[in-house]
């Protein structure tokens, strides 16, 4: 006897969404506007708008691609409107990467010395490149998610990553005036 499965609802799988893909979507969005009320608000602007384009969405298992490229225009939106993405301050990087409880001391001022070096890192790459490379490394997508999260050919996100990762080389690799 086989069971057939109820089709998911779409307050089920929006619901589904926010459980499963929002810590990251809320990640990406903190990492890229700096401030943890406007990362919230933009959040909930992010699930209203799935919520509302529900009928639009093709079930393909991109889930989380999806709901970054709405995060992803959001952001770049609300940067327009306030004029430039924020720089992420040391307390903000503490949010987005929590330390282990089995680090003492010592190594916690050092990751978060290593923390405002990365964010300051990060601040000098080009706009392309740091949005592929917070939607790689925050958002943790696949190249190939990417590429259909900014509508732009896999090779030319493949060129931003390959870019950006070599200057953050550069940029990390410099001693600290």
């Amino acid at each position: 006897m086989t069971r057939s499965v109820e089709p998911e609802s779409d307050r089920e799988r929006v619901s589904r969404w926010v459980r499963q893909h929002g810590r990251v979507v809320r990640g990406y969005l903190l990492a890229n506007v700096g401030r943890e009320d406007v990362a919230d608000d933009i959040l909930q602007e992010v699930f209203r708008k799935a919520w509302q384009a529900r009928e639009q969405y093709q079930e393909q298992g991109y889930e989380k691609a999806y709901l970054l490229r709405i995060a992803d225009r959001l952001v770049v939106d609300w940067s327009r409107r306030s004029g430039l993405l924020q720089n992420v301050d040391e307390e903000t990087w503490e949010v987005i990467t929590p330390a282990s409880p089995d680090v003492g001391a010592m190594a916690e001022l050092e990751l978060d010395e290593h923390r405002q070096h990365l964010s300051a890192a990060l601040d000098r790459l080009t706009p392309p490149q740091k949005r592929v490379l917070m939607l790689r490394y925050f958002g943790e997508l696949e190249f190939s998610e990417i590429a259909r999260t900014l509508d732009c050919p896999l090779g030319t996100v493949l060129s931003h990553c390959r870019r950006g990762l070599l200057q953050l080389r550069r940029i990390l690799v410099e001693p600290s005036p």
